[in-house]
């Protein structure tokens, strides 16, 4: 919850990679690197997130767009997001919002360490606070003014939010605003969820973290996790850290189970991840191999470090529709540094700090892409039989965590030549035969339902983060 563990797919790639595949099987020459197949006759791709508990495909996806485009490959773009709750959504949509966010209002370092802290920080930084409400406040006209709503982000569709839900999302903004009642003690709500889980073990945590890292997540492929950040997550939930800045008010996205009481919100605390960390989506590999070197065992740049060069890719794609190249003079080259980190002190203030800029301009808008938010409902209306989402997608993608509520007759929204990406539990640090298990879970309930592997898992000891499967 609140993220995935796997990587950020650009699914239009996957896309044209798969079909690139199914030609050379039936021996068809593609040189252009374009499908065979012609799928620029105006008929639109339609991309599922079934789950994905984060917007990084959908932002990979919008970033890499201009590239395909330049190969000739345009179609129009339908995404389609269900989760579980409003409380995803309302993160969804902040973080969308803040990786879309107008050039004049802020730059490019700014809005990547901002989308940082909120993605993966249960304590940020006191300028993230100031952002976060302004664009919160931008949000809640977003979901009541639909005029409003045109004019910032004419690509974002929330037609398919029952009335009910549009309450809830109200509810939710209600509460990141600084006001009276509106408390997250997340430092506390951290801190009893890792005595919880580790029970007896607590006294000797920083040797069950060490364990985790190293005889687990590294081994399934988290090698550019370093012991120290790691350990810091950990210990406070504060992933992305710099030794400039200071991490002291609540990350309120976050929250889970809100519920408004009179002028005070219910709510269940801090319930996402505890154990793997937001690391794993943008922090374990980059195209820019100097950023990944190690002397033995000891990264030059933390995952922290990669991160951010990744998502300042992104962003500069976004706004620029140009290749990014990155200077490394801009990194922090904190690998084997041993950082002093010093100890966290929650800001537990609601006073509202008066602003000096406002999130209402036009959100950046790539042509040729729309975003649709769906019901909670669709989760199990999707798989009737008489679906009226029968035989509609081009690509779908199911969480590790979503596997559960699959019924047979879910592949029944994919026609035949469709996609479905599941994520794998590789990047957890379950038992390793949970791991496999699951795998096996997942390719059992592909043959069920006559769907065929399109990459070779027969590879021994592969830590495979996404299955990938076609529909026959």
């Amino acid at each position: 919850m609140f993220w995935g563990v796997s990587e950020a797919i650009d699914f239009i790639e996957e896309y044209i990679r798969i079909l690139n595949c199914n030609d050379v099987q039936e021996g068809i020459s593609n040189e252009s690197g374009t499908p065979h197949c012609d799928i620029n006759d105006g008929r639109n791709i339609n991309i599922l997130l079934f789950g994905s508990n984060d917007p990084r495909h959908v932002i990979k996806t919008m970033a890499k767009l201009y590239a395909h485009r330049a190969k000739g490959f345009n179609p129009l773009i339908n995404v389609y997001i269900v989760d579980g709750c409003m409380e995803i959504v309302a993160r969804n949509m902040a973080l969308l919002g803040i990786a879309l966010e107008n050039p004049k209002i802020i730059n490019l370092r700014s809005k990547t360490h901002i989308f940082m802290d909120v993605y993966g920080n249960s304590l940020f930084r006191a300028y993230t606070h100031q952002y976060l409400v302004a664009k919160t406040k931008s949000l809640l006209k977003m979901i009541t003014d639909n005029e409003y709503l045109q004019i910032l982000a004419p690509f974002m569709n929330i037609d398919g939010l029952k009335y009910r839900e549009r309450d809830d999302l109200q509810n939710i903004l209600n509460f990141w605003l600084p006001r009276p009642g509106n408390v997250f003690n997340i430092k506390l709500y951290w801190c009893e969820r890792v005595r919880k889980s580790l029970g007896t073990r607590y006294d000797y945590r920083e040797g069950q973290f060490d364990w985790d890292l190293n005889m687990v997540l590294k081994d399934r492929g988290g090698s550019q996790i370093c012991s120290q950040e790691y350990r810091h997550w950990r210990e406070t939930g504060i992933a992305f850290t710099f030794p400039e800045f200071e991490y002291n008010m609540p990350n309120k996205t976050l929250a889970a189970g809100l519920v408004r009481n009179g002028e005070k919100y219910l709510h269940r605390g801090y319930v996402g991840d505890i154990q793997t960390g937001p690391f794993a989506n943008f922090g374990l590999s980059t195209s820019d191999q100097r950023m990944l070197k190690s002397v033995h065992g000891e990264n030059d740049y933390r995952s922290t470090d990669i991160t951010e060069r990744n998502i300042l890719e992104l962003f500069h794609e976004l706004v620029s529709g140009t290749p990014y190249v990155h200077d490394l003079v801009h990194s922090r080259k904190y690998g084997c540094v041993r950082l002093q980190m010093c100890k966290s002190l929650m800001n537990t203030t609601n006073d509202d700090i008066p602003m000096l800029l406002d999130c209402d301009k036009p959100w950046i808008n790539i042509n040729g892409i729309t975003i649709n938010f769906l019901s909670t409902d669709n989760i199990l209306a999707m798989q009737d039989n008489n679906s009226r989402w029968a035989e509609l997608f081009d690509i779908v993608f199911v969480s590790h965590n979503y596997f559960s509520f699959l019924k047979e007759s879910f592949v029944n929204i994919m026609h035949r030549g469709s996609i479905l990406i599941m994520e794998t539990k590789a990047m957890s640090t379950e038992r390793k035969d949970a791991v496999n298990n699951f795998n096996d879970n997942l390719f059992s309930f592909a043959k069920r339902t006559n769907l065929k592997s399109v990459i070779n898992y027969e590879s021994l000891n592969a830590k495979w983060t996404h299955l990938k499967f076609q529909k026959l």
